[in-house]
């Protein structure tokens, strides 16, 4: 991954509600949502969710596509794991430490 995509995509994903966004996304799998079940969702109007859907779009975290009168949104489960490859392996150089992190839900450990 390029470091401006990376970029964009960090930049996308360092907002309280698209990172919740894509959680929920993530969590939908491959079929995604309807925009209007992802607005209900969040609690949030049609426009405010479409600004964020647009966003993480164009960083290239999601991808859209419409059926019929409805669009519908589905994590980039491919340009994920980019990114986070990019973190991991460019970044961070595979530190061990780093790495631990992914494998285990209890990280870090609470004090």
């Amino acid at each position: 991954m390029e470091q401006g995509k990376a970029l964009a995509a960090l930049s996308a994903l360092a907002h309280e509600a698209r990172l919740g966004l894509v959680r929920m996304l993530v969590q939908a799998g491959p079929e995604g949502l309807a925009q209007g079940e992802v607005a209900r969702r969040m609690a949030m109007s049609a426009s405010r969710i479409a600004f964020h859907l647009s966003l993480l779009e164009q960083a290239g975290l999601v991808t859209a596509r419409r059926e019929s009168r409805h669009v519908f949104y589905a994590a980039d489960m491919r340009a994920m794991g980019g990114l986070l490859s990019y973190v991991l392996n460019d970044c961070c150089g595979a530190h061990p430490e780093v790495e631990a992190c992914c494998h285990s839900r209890n990280f870090p450990p609470k004090s």
